[in-house]
Formats: C-alpha cells, sequence, structure tokens
C-alpha cells in the first residue's frame, strides 16, 4: 500500500511556497500519497504580507486548507480542530514545517496519533533559551519526534547541544525553481527600460530583502561609500529603513534606485538585471542568517554574489561566490571594487553558481525529504 503523506506549513497559504509539496508528490509518485495543509488565511508580521489561501489550477496533491487563528504572530498562531479532525484520517507520516517551539508546532505533535511517526523542521541557528511555555512545547516536539530537520549547518551546530542529537536528523536546505529562476538577457533588458537606465553605463550591484540593519544595509551603504569604480545600485525589497536608504541614496543622483513593490514572481527579472548581489547580513544577539534564499536564487540566475559571514551564508555560497567578514566594511569595499573591476572573475563565479544551483533544485530537495522519510519510517516499524 502506499504510504500516505501528511505536510503542514503556514507557508503554503501562498501557492509558489507549496512548491515543496507539489514535487514530493511528483517525486514519489507511485510511491507516496502527499496531501498538504495550509491555512485558509496567514496574516504575518511586518516581513510578511497578509495572504489569503491561493490556489492554483492543477495542483499535483491534494491541498486543504484549514482556519488558522492569532496569524499575526507566528509564536502564537494555532490550527482550528479541523487539523486534529483531518489529522484522524490515517497517515502513515507526518511532517512539521513549522519551528517545534512554536503554539502550532506543539499543536501538530501533540495531534498527531501516537502510532503515526512525525518530523519537523527548524531554522532557528541561535541556541535560545525560551519563556514558558514555548521551552516546554520545544522539549516535548523533540521527545515526540522521530526525527528532525536542520535548514543548514549553522541550525545543526545551535542545535546538537540543545539535545536534538538524540534523534535522527538531516540537512534540508530550501530550494529553488530552476524554471523560473534562470539566466536572461531578456529579463535584464526589460527591466533596464523600466529603470530609465542604458546597458553601458557601469555594472550594476543588487540588494535583495528586507531594508534592515541586521541585513547588513548600513555596512552597503558605508562600503559603497569608499568604493570608487563605476557603479549603479539597485535595491529590491522593502522595511523600515527605506527612508534612510531613499536620503543616501539621494547623493547619488540617477545611480541608485529602491524598487520596493516587486512581488516574488517578478523577483527573477531584477535578479537578471544584477551584476553582483550582495547579502551583507549583521549577526545581533537575536538573530543570525539563517539560509539566504536570495544566493541560490542568484545562482540559478548566474549573477554572482558576495555575502557575509554571518550564520548559513559561508555554508550556502560554498566555493561559489566571496565570502566577507559581516563587520568588515573595508573589506566589503575591497570586494565589491575588485568584481567590478574583473568581468572574467564574475564570469567565473556566474558558472559556479549556475552549477551549486543546481543541487538546490526543488526535486532534488523533495527527494532528499522522501529519502528521510522513508528512513524513519522503516525504523518505527523496526521498533513495533
Amino acid at each position: 500500500m502506499t504510504p500516505k503523506l501528511l505536510t503542514i506549513a503556514h507557508s503554503y497559504v501562498v501557492n509558489v511556497n507549496r512548491r515543496l509539496a507539489h514535487e514530493m508528490a511528483r517525486q514519489g509518485e507511485g510511491r507516496w500519497e502527499v496531501t498538504a495543509v495550509a491555512p485558509v488565511y496567514f496574516h504575518g508580521g511586518n516581513d510578511i504580507r497578509p495572504v489569503t489561501f491561493e490556489p492554483m489550477p492543477d495542483e499535483p496533491c491534494r491541498v486543504e486548507a484549514v482556519p488558522a487563528r492569532f496569524t499575526r504572530k507566528v509564536h502564537l498562531f494555532t490550527y482550528s480542530r479541523r487539523l486534529k479532525r483531518l489529522m484522524c484520517e490515517g497517515w502513515d507520516f507526518v511532517h512539521c514545517w513549522e519551528e517545534p517551539y512554536i503554539l502550532a508546532g506543539g499543536q501538530i505533535a501533540w495531534w498527531t496519533p501516537k502510532q503515526t511517526p512525525m518530523a519537523f523542521w527548524t531554522a532557528q541557528n541561535l541556541q535560545k533559551r525560551y519563556p514558558p511555555p514555548f521551552g516546554r512545547i520545544e522539549r516535548y516536539c523533540l521527545k515526540r519526534c522521530d526525527g528532525w530537520m536542520a535548514c543548514g549547518q549553522s541550525v545543526v551546530d545551535a542545535m546538537l547541544p540543545r539535545g536534538y542529537a538524540a534523534k535522527p536528523y538531516r540537512i534540508m536546505p530550501l530550494g529553488v525553481d530552476l524554471e523560473r529562476f534562470v539566466p536572461s538577457g531578456a529579463q535584464r533588458s526589460g527591466v533596464l527600460r523600466e529603470l530609465n537606465w542604458g546597458d553601458s553605463a557601469g555594472p550594476i550591484i543588487g540588494y535583495l530583502g528586507r531594508f534592515t540593519e541586521a541585513k547588513g544595509m548600513r555596512v552597503l551603504m558605508a562600503a559603497l561609500d569608499a568604493v570608487r569604480s563605476p557603479w549603479r545600485l539597485l535595491l529590491v525589497g522593502a522595511g523600515e529603513m527605506e527612508g534612510e536608504l531613499r536620503a543616501w541614496a539621494g547623493r547619488y543622483g540617477d545611480r541608485v534606485r529602491l524598487c520596493t513593490d516587486v512581488r516574488h514572481d517578478q523577483v527573477p527579472r531584477y535578479l537578471n538585471a544584477m551584476d553582483i548581489l550582495c547579502a551583507p547580513s549583521q549577526t545581533t544577539p537575536g538573530w543570525r542568517e539563517q539560509f539566504g534564499r536570495m544566493l541560490i536564487e542568484a545562482f540559478a540566475c548566474g549573477v554572482p554574489v558576495i555575502g557575509s559571514d554571518s550564520g548559513e551564508i559561508p555554508f550556502v555560497i560554498g566555493d561559489a561566490g566571496v565570502v566577507v567578514g559581516e563587520k568588515d566594511t573595508p573589506g566589503w569595499a575591497a570586494a565589491i571594487e575588485a568584481l567590478l573591476g574583473d568581468p572574467a572573475r564574475r564570469a567565473e563565479l556566474s558558472a559556479r553558481g549556475l552549477e551549486r544551483a543546481q543541487q538546490f533544485a526543488w526535486p532534488v530537495i523533495a527527494r532528499q525529504y522522501l529519502s528521510f522519510f522513508g528512513e524513519l519510517l522503516e525504523r518505527r516499524s523496526r521498533q513495533v
């Protein structure tokens, strides 16, 4: 009998974020029957726009939308009892794509029938001490699970000393859609026309993400102030530092553009307009870069990257880009200057990035998930 997999995530409210579920269904066709659960609505915090469940025609797996409550705070949101009823349908495996220290993660672990193996995924790469009841929720989830998955090596390094070594685990990074994120001269030309920029007025340095101090905006501004080679800057995103960025950009006239209303389906176009992507994330007492999805999206578009050494960034970049100390502003200026003046080096990094992107392709990631779930199922069957 084909095992039935239930995968649950609040991010599944956005249709493109169900790509993992879709690929697990495709890659597991004939071997796994996949059902995804998403909220009917998710408000989110400052970094997530409010979203009503986005259907998609011809989804390759069954999708169930269930109500969720208190979705303004991801730590506090919960699913309705509709999920509990759904979880009684007789699943062979439950995949909780929620953090183990939030209420929803604990709820899923509690509602999963005891005879059903389950695994959760975490991106936490700091050894935080959670206040009640979140620390207790984390301990329960770890005790209840059959295994867990880490977003990257920095997560593993942070979690093993917390007792996570007691359960099987695998590194399961985020994926990239290699059908949408591709090198495209036509997309580059289109964006440059929209920006009223010519294609011969100097290389374009790019940034994609939140406009916050933790994402390195001040380091990037200070580094570019010191760069003497010709450059233009394309900032794609939004955030609390938008006003400060616009004031700084005013010193450079037409050389700096802020694009603050770019939807995720438009991101490949803007990445293709960049000659270099910078990811100058900064570690703070409460956060460090957990992955850096923009890095693998840039790889897939053939864009060379420069990243800081915060959190997971060095592990994601590997030998396919340049890593600079997060606080090393002169080092950032030197790295940018060096790539601006060396088209051959940019071409080399572009080729390396395109090759590295292959290991983050969603079909590859989905097969890794299914392989791990299969191992945990077999392990559970031996214990019965």
